[in-house]
């Protein structure tokens, strides 16, 4: 397995998945508290391009509801909508 699903299972874990069982609608992430929260250095590109792929909206139920802040950096946020 490779970083981007590594993130990709970490957001699901840590975020979605308490969410959908608390049955929240809509989930909004910070790339740059991902990036500190999985210990990483220098990936902020990785979490970023990883967050709003259709492989990971679609493994896990979600709709991209909105993506904010620059391209690519510390604050980029991803709010998904949990189906």
């Amino acid at each position: 397995m490779g970083l981007a699903d590594d993130i990709r299972d970490f957001v699901f874990e840590k975020y979605i998945k308490p969410a959908r069982g608390s049955g929240v609608s809509t989930v909004k992430v910070r790339a740059g508290d991902i990036h500190e929260e999985m210990g990483l250095k220098r990936k902020l590109p990785s979490v970023c391009g990883s967050l709003g792929t259709k492989k990971f909206l679609n493994q896990h139920n979600l709709n991209l509801e909105n993506r904010e802040g620059p391209s690519c950096g510390s604050d980029v946020f991803f709010t998904y909508k949990i189906n």
